[in-house]
């Protein structure tokens, strides 16, 4: 039996992310409009048009785009939400995420030949969950995080129609899949209804109260603990994606991460699609996807639950930020058009930087007035000899706060990065 190539699936928070992600190696995008998408800060990124673009230039490519409408709808909100299901499905995207049993029976009476994604926020861990989605309709469904690897190969053995996506990389949730109250509580924002504050990842006291007279005292922690106590670390599976392919149950791996950096977008797909590629080629080199994971600003790694059980992992939090620098600098982001730079962080005139640029795209080696651009132990670095600005100034270096693009020596791949490594 030929063994059909897992998808691999990228956050898309806004039109140029949606651009990176497919340029960098991803089969498919997900993002939404509004507060449905349980996303409110991408969701605002997107209008109709700009969604509605985004579909249009992944179909042109052959590539797929899932419309998010994973919110927990309120009563007073179901009017809007029959009017917005309406307004994506002529969008006509692939498949909507769609998170409750209400939503999916709505969403296949006003658009039925969307088809239906069901949301990791479904929770969906055995069999018998998964048949009754599968009978109201469900082509794909998104797994609950904590679900484990042979979970899934049950769930697919007695279903195998049913596609099963799992998450591989991204941020994780202090809650059951993403079932959290915590800012709703502290600060009027409603997490599944997409305003989460991130309130696990605050800096929090201890303090006991004695019930006989009332007194509060402070609980000391442990030196070097902290007191991030809700901090999960950040999700990383590109080291066990030769047990999950070789199950034969996973049928998407899911990149988490429409809030996060154009780099982070670039580089998690062009990673996750390296070792895709190598799994099925058999060259598989885990040290080499874990080099380039490593240059995210990440909350240190753990790879979650589908290959242990939580009541066996001890390693999930981390107890001392909130976030840390990954091990690379993003200085620049290059243009569509593959002539320019913005500047992401400081680049002065005799600096090298180096080159990161999608799979399989070719790298001119250039030497002129600009600058240079060269080959150095199987990398390309760039090195300016002059900053040429889009408004016809000229500077020693730019910073961040520079608004203005500035010319490269010669064209690069669209969407290319030019980084540092920190310290080096």
């Amino acid at each position: 039996m030929i063994m059909q190539k897992a998808q691999l699936l990228s956050p898309a928070g806004n039109l140029t992310k949606l651009k990176i992600a497919l340029a960098y190696g991803a089969d498919a995008v997900y993002g939404g409009v509004s507060h449905f998408s349980l996303r409110n800060r991408a969701g605002k990124e997107f209008t109709l048009e700009t969604f509605k673009e985004g579909i249009d230039y992944a179909h042109e490519r052959g590539k797929k785009v899932y419309a998010a409408i994973n919110g927990f709808p309120f009563n007073a909100q179901l009017k809007l939400l029959e009017n917005h299901i309406v307004k994506m499905a002529e969008l006509e995207p692939d498949a909507f995420i769609i998170a409750t049993p209400g939503v999916v029976r709505l969403a296949r009476k006003l658009a039925p030949h969307i088809p239906i994604h069901l949301s990791t926020q479904a929770n969906v861990l055995n069999v018998l969950d998964a048949e009754v989605f599968y009978e109201m309709g469900v082509k794909r469904i998104v797994a609950a995080r904590e679900m484990s690897l042979s979970d899934a190969v049950e769930i697919k053995k007695h279903l195998p129609d049913l596609e099963l996506e799992i998450f591989v990389h991204g941020s994780m949730c202090f809650a059951f899949s993403g079932r959290c109250l915590i800012s709703a509580l502290q600060n009027g924002r409603v997490p599944n209804r997409g305003s989460c504050a991130n309130d696990c990842r605050f800096d929090y006291e201890y303090y006991v109260r004695n019930p006989d007279n009332g007194v509060m005292m402070r609980l000391v922690e442990e030196e070097g603990v902290g007191t991030h106590i809700f901090n999960a670390k950040d999700l990383n599976l590109a080291s066990h994606l030769v047990e999950i392919l070789s199950s034969g149950a996973i049928d998407a791996l899911k990149i988490e991460g429409r809030t996060k950096s154009n780099y982070y977008a670039g580089i998690t797909a062009r990673t996750y699609r390296m070792a895709i590629d190598d799994f099925y080629a058999k060259r598989y080199n885990s040290l080499k996807y874990q080099e380039e994971l490593n240059t995210l600003k990440n909350r240190g790694f753990t790879d979650g639950y589908i290959m242990h059980r939580p009541y066996e992992k001890l390693d999930t939090q981390n107890h001392q930020t909130a976030i840390s620098e990954g091990s690379y600098q993003v200085n620049a982001e290059v243009s569509e058009c593959g002539k320019w730079f913005s500047c992401r962080h400081t680049i002065r005139v005799g600096e090298s930087k180096e080159l990161v640029v999608p799979l399989g795209c070719a790298i001119e080696c250039v030497d002129n007035e600009r600058g240079r651009i060269y080959e150095q132990g199987g990398k390309y670095f760039v090195r300016f000899k002059k900053l040429e600005l889009e408004n016809g100034g000229e500077l020693s270096e730019i910073h961040s706060g520079n608004v203005n693009r500035v010319a490269l020596p010669a064209s690069l791949p669209p969407f290319s990065f030019l980084r540092e490594k920190i310290g080096g």
